[in-house]
């Protein structure tokens, strides 16, 4: 069986089954530091649970990849929620599947960013792992640090491909 996923353009509202996408907003800037710049907070929920801490890292790519793509694999964080954003401009393009216990072939979906948009996968969303276009582009990252293995992988059947414009 051959799935070809259409990435469609990322937006909050058809990502949030998933997650949020995390960018700025006009309506949601704060000042701060007498006015000099604008703070958008809570821009994502950091979902950790047992006894785990925030991480903070930075991925950068050393193998670009091109589309289409197949995938053959998707994974899953059961113990928090994970967040990237690119550190410059780039398109990104996710694939995801509802949090349940298994993958159904059918409920996958991708997304294309704008370039300029992070997002962060819900707990237990299954995702497609981090891809880039360009060799050295960097990636904050913010999920869960701790000693207990926080990913589940799944081996998807059939063929998988994902296109963006």
């Amino acid at each position: 069986m051959i799935t070809t996923l259409k990435a469609e353009l990322l937006t909050k509202e058809r990502f949030a089954p998933y997650g949020e996408v995390i960018e700025t907003s006009r309506d949601s800037a704060e000042a701060m530091n007498a006015a000099r710049f604008e703070r958008f907070d809570d821009l994502c929920n950091v979902d950790i649970v047992n006894n785990g801490h925030v991480a903070v890292s930075i991925a950068r790519c050393r193998t670009p990849t091109s589309l289409p793509l197949q995938l053959e694999m998707i994974e899953r964080h059961p113990l928090g929620s994970q967040a990237f954003i690119p550190l410059s401009p780039c398109k990104m393009v996710v694939v995801v599947a509802p949090p349940n216990e298994g993958v159904d072939l059918s409920e996958l979906r991708a997304f294309v960013s704008n370039g300029r948009q992070g997002f962060n996968y819900r707990r237990g969303t299954w995702h497609m792992p981090l891809i880039s276009f360009e060799a050295g582009q960097e990636y904050l990252i913010i999920d869960r640090g701790g000693n207990e293995v926080n990913c589940e992988q799944h081996m998807l059947e059939g063929s998988v491909f994902v296109e963006a414009d």
